[in-house]
């Protein structure tokens, strides 16, 4: 009971508990935007990698393979994937969002940078789910008059959509955990809404379990949320 006590005066004493909704207010609509601009980034990047398009063909030699919107976007997969994502976050906050920029939110910053970043991962995702493919679908659909892009559309990327979920779904669970970083730019987080806690009753193993629990809840939903969408989409084939 002396315990229970306890945790009421770290949490609801000042109604500190209202740092951790805050925290998880931020966490969530981060995770929710960055989820976004992932998806977009990541599609149009797998879309540029698996192009067809060699605009020096005519010049033959070693440039009639040249595709420089494949290039373009491997090099982009390459540099984000090869970096950590809290120095692309301090790159995005101390170089880019300066000057005329710094009245940006940090809630748009981490955004974008996190939605950068996960935009390389599920960019990859996509390109194996597709290459994944029997490639005698496309051809198929080619040698029946069906413009490449229509055969994406249609019959490519509803199929691999299905073998990639799972995948995705866990690059959004990762993206949710990778929040946690975006206190070195002065955001409040869950983890850094511990932090506060922390500061303010001199208690650190507490809020910390805490937040731990609040993500594994989370991730748990989101695994869950997953596996129904998997069952119905087996049920469809």
């Amino acid at each position: 009971m002396e315990y229970i006590q306890t945790l009421k005066d770290i949490f609801l004493g000042g109604r500190r508990y209202m740092y951790m909704i805050r925290g998880l207010e931020f966490s969530l609509g981060c995770t929710a935007l960055a989820a976004m601009i992932g998806l977009v980034v990541g599609n149009l990047c797998a879309l540029m990698q698996l192009s067809l398009w060699y605009p020096l063909k005519r010049w033959g030699g070693s440039w009639k393979t040249f595709n420089p919107l494949s290039k373009i976007a491997y090099v982009y997969v390459d540099v984000v994937r090869g970096t950590p994502a809290v120095v692309q976050l301090m790159i995005f906050a101390n170089l880019i969002f300066v000057g005329s920029l710094r009245d940006v939110p940090i809630i748009m910053i981490a955004s974008l940078s996190f939605g950068i970043n996960s935009g390389a991962y599920v960019a990859e995702i996509i390109r194996a789910g597709i290459q994944g493919l029997d490639r005698g679908q496309m051809e198929a659909a080619r040698a029946l008059g069906m413009p490449y892009s229509v055969a994406m559309k249609v019959i490519i990327i509803p199929q691999a959509i299905k073998k990639i979920l799972p995948a995705l779904v866990s690059e959004f669970i990762t993206l949710l955990k990778e929040t946690s970083i975006v206190g070195f730019i002065g955001g409040v987080d869950l983890l850094r809404s511990a932090n506060i806690i922390t500061s303010l009753t001199y208690r650190g193993v507490e809020p910390l379990l805490a937040v731990g629990f609040i993500y594994l809840i989370l991730t748990t939903i989101f695994t869950s949320i997953m596996r129904k969408i998997e069952r119905r989409l087996a049920v469809s084939d």
